[in-house]
């Protein structure tokens, strides 16, 4: 599996003969493009026009992220898989109220079954929150009752407002409360993390449609209007419980970020680049961590799940087999 590329500083970004070359103020590094798969940038760092013919030629993803770590855009290759017959699908099952239900309810039915199975962790490790793993539970029961999308999403976000209320009783630690969600910019450190997990991986299940037949731009639980992506939006919410809610109460709680690694200005709170890079390594790590897939009898990698997937919604757009969502046994 090739590796993602995550750059911090100041630089350039140049093509070197046959591999890549970032040169800063610090240091020069030559990048092997044969082990890359995607660069996430989060400095200021300048690309030519040959770079990027370059990075087409060699499918390799750019992502451009802001000095408080919110996703700007990408530079990706030629959209060689595209398919005409699956745009078409895909199109034709967001245009039908009914099918696109259909696929929109699994996805909350995955997301809140995550969030559940999150929830019975903590549970089993004396953390207090069985009041609150009920109350998911009795809202669970009512998502395939939900006539239409906007229902739906309500149900959703009642779910999630009870899940939030689970971090402190988690955590248990006063400089990270939760309070309520708060985004652009996030209110408090622990919301900071949230939003900064939440963006890497939405960025990352965006490198993982590329690799399909799927236009990111017509997801099914998020409305496709005027947003750049939406199906990325929707696979993320299967996956943030057990990815990024999970890396962050180990973060805090293995005291690998601490309030001391949070800036404010007039803008709002933000990471500091360290705890940037200890926040990616631990993402990059459980991307790696394989499990023991029971459907196709082998052990899979986290963003191989990702991709998997993927195909099982397209596999469902197709009419070849019913989407059921990823759920987690642990």
């Amino acid at each position: 599996m090739k590796k993602t590329l995550y750059i911090f500083s100041n630089g350039e970004l140049a093509r070197k003969d046959n591999t890549l070359c970032f040169e800063s103020e610090e240091a020069k590094k030559f990048i092997p493009v044969e082990d890359t798969g995607e660069i996430m940038v989060f400095g200021e760092v300048t690309v030519n026009k040959k770079l990027l013919e370059f990075l087409s030629q060699r499918e390799i993803i750019l992502h451009f992220f802001s000095h408080y770590g919110y996703y700007m855009g990408s530079f990706y290759p030629r959209e060689h898989l595209n398919s005409g017959y699956i745009t078409l699908k895909q199109a034709e099952h967001y245009l039908d109220k009914s099918k696109r239900l259909t696929v929109a309810r699994e996805i909350v039915l995955g997301a809140v079954k995550n969030i559940r199975q999150v929830l019975k962790y903590y549970q089993g490790r004396g953390k207090n929150v069985t009041e609150i793993l009920q109350s998911v539970e009795k809202l669970l029961e009512t998502v395939n009752d939900c006539p239409d999308i906007q229902s739906l999403m309500a149900i959703e976000g009642n779910i999630r407002d009870y899940y939030y209320k689970a971090f402190d009783r988690i955590i248990e630690n006063p400089d990270f409360v939760f309070q309520v969600r708060s985004r652009r910019p996030p209110k408090n450190y622990l919301n900071t993390l949230i939003s900064f997990g939440n963006s890497l991986l939405y960025t990352i299940c965006l490198s993982e449609i590329y690799k399909t037949h799927m236009d990111p731009r017509i997801g099914y639980l998020h409305a496709t209007n005027f947003r750049r992506f939406t199906l990325n939006l929707d696979l993320s919410e299967i996956f943030k419980p057990i990815i990024v809610d999970r890396i962050i109460f180990a973060l805090i709680g293995k005291k690998i970020v601490t309030k001391n690694d949070f800036d404010r200005d007039t803008e709002g709170i933000m990471l500091k680049e360290k705890a940037k890079k200890r926040f990616v390594e631990e993402l990059d790590n459980k991307l790696k961590t394989t499990i023991n897939h029971r459907e196709i009898g082998r052990s899979v990698s986290y963003r191989r799940l990702l991709r998997l997937e993927l195909y099982k919604i397209e596999k469902h757009l197709m009419g070849e087999k019913d989407y059921k969502a990823f759920i987690a046994r642990w």
